[in-house]
This record gives C-alpha cells, sequence and structure tokens, in this order.
C-alpha cells in the first residue's frame, strides 16, 4: 500500500519554526510518523508554505502512517477540522494512462557533476580538496563534484531535459499568437513555471556540521505535464525526483486539471 498525507502546520508555535526552518528536524519527525524501524523505507515529503500563515506538509508513505505526534507539537491538536487528511495513492496509481494530462508541483534540487567546477564557494574549494588528497592517497581518480544549480535558468533547463526519462512531457504553452517582436524563451514556452527557489543550509548534526554545512539549492516547479509512458511515471512518483529526498525534496504531487 502507499499513502499520500497532507498535514497542516501552525507556523506560531515553537516546535513548528524549528521544523519550518530546518529541513533537516522536518525529516526527523516525519520520520517518526511510520511505525517500526522507517530506516528501509522511501519517505518522501514536501512542505508548501506559499502563504506562510498556512503552511501543508505532504508526506508519501508505504506504511500507513500516524501523525499523532505531529499534530499536537506542530498543529492545531485543540482546533476543529481536518488536522491530517490520509489518502490512499493506489487509485490514483491504477488510472494513470500515456495521454493523461493532469496539474503538477514538484521541489526538486537540481544539480549537476562535475569534474571541472567554477566559481566554487569556499566550502565548495574544500570538499573539492579533500577528494583530491583522497584520490591521490588511495591512487584513484578524483570522484565528480556535485554541485546545486543556483539559477533559475540553469534550473529549469535541468526539469525540462529530463522529462523524457521521468515518463513525462511538458506541453507547449497555449499562448498564441507571441507578442510581436518579443520571443518566449524555453522556460516560457512551456507549461512550466519556477514558483519558489530556495538555498538550505543546515549541520549534519555530527562534527563536521560546523565545517561543511548541508547547502541545498531548491526550485519548486508546477505546471502541465502529459504522461507519455504510465509505468516509468509511477515508478518516478513512488520513488521521486533528484538528489536531496530526506530533505524535502522529490515529491511530484498531481491534481485535476480545472475544466475548460
Amino acid at each position: 500500500m502507499t499513502y499520500l498525507s497532507r498535514i497542516r502546520i501552525n507556523p506560531l508555535r515553537s516546535p513548528s519554526r524549528n521544523l519550518l526552518g530546518n529541513a533537516r528536524a522536518m525529516h526527523s519527525i516525519v520520520m517518526h510518523g511510520v511505525p517500526g524501524d522507517a530506516t528501509g523505507e522511501r519517505i518522501l515529503w514536501r512542505l508548501d508554505a506559499d502563504n506562510p500563515h498556512r503552511p501543508w506538509l505532504y508526506v508519501l508513505t508505504h506504511t500507513k502512517p500516524d501523525w499523532t505526534h505531529l499534530i499536537e507539537s506542530a498543529g492545531w491538536p485543540g482546533a476543529e477540522g481536518e488536522h491530517a487528511h490520509i489518502a490512499d495513492y493506489r487509485p490514483l496509481l491504477d488510472k494513470l494512462r500515456a495521454g493523461d494530462s493532469y496539474a503538477f508541483r514538484v521541489t526538486a534540487s537540481p544539480v549537476q557533476n562535475t569534474k571541472a567546477p567554477t566559481k566554487l564557494t569556499q566550502a565548495q574549494k574544500d570538499r573539492a580538496q579533500e577528494r583530491l588528497d583522497a584520490a591521490q592517497t588511495t591512487g584513484r581518480r578524483p570522484r565528480s563534484l556535485r554541485l546545486g544549480h543556483r539559477t533559475a535558468a540553469a534550473q529549469m533547463n535541468w526539469f525540462t531535459e529530463r522529462t523524457p526519462g521521468w515518463g513525462f512531457r511538458i506541453p507547449a504553452t497555449e499562448i498564441e499568437p507571441q507578442v510581436p517582436g518579443i520571443e518566449l524563451d524555453d522556460s516560457l514556452a512551456s507549461e512550466v513555471l519556477i514558483r519558489n527557489r530556495q538555498r538550505l543550509s543546515f549541520g549534519h548534526g555530527t562534527s563536521r556540521s560546523t565545517k561543511h554545512p548541508v547547502v541545498i539549492h531548491t526550485a519548486t516547479f508546477e505546471g502541465r505535464l502529459e504522461i507519455t509512458d504510465a509505468q516509468r511515471f509511477t515508478e518516478i512518483l513512488l520513488a521521486g525526483i533528484g538528489p536531496s529526498k530526506a530533505y524535502g525534496c522529490g515529491l511530484l504531487t498531481l491534481a485535476a486539471l480545472p475544466a475548460a
């Protein structure tokens, strides 16, 4: 079984502010929502805080979760209404077909692997030197350095170039004709936009946390997609997109398109 949960977060409470500002802390409390040992289960989550007064947490699990602890510490435990909605994901997965179109949203961590990095921060230079020193010690070739894309254009290119391998495509925009004398670039010529971009930084929770904090550049993509390979697309929905999944990246969610 697979379950998609949506949980209300109260941003005014002290524990909530810690969770909202620290992806590592949010990952920890999400993992505690699954009974037993969750280390062997791929759990995807995403925080949607478009409205900072009403943030929502989405979580995809293969085990039915219990969010009582999260509601009590970071929600509205005494308020009316539904605090956490847990839905069986299988009905959606079973009806996916090639050619179907959906509205979508995903927060991802666009990255590149390079052996010739440029414009590095001091922390990245330190990491690159450590890898070079390790390679010289072992006699192996230096490993590539994984760097986050930091511009909107690079992040958009990262996303659109990979959609064929994820089992879907982004349709061309239906805005016709184009404004005379103005040419739309690639990011504006398809049904996708970047809704939000962030730079996340937090410690490892180890002795290395001060010297080498975790730094993630994220982008939230949303728009319209068309399924081209239902089997591959289903795999992507369950496994997530890109790296940094433990820190709120990779969960792609769907919604019905508004009626024409």
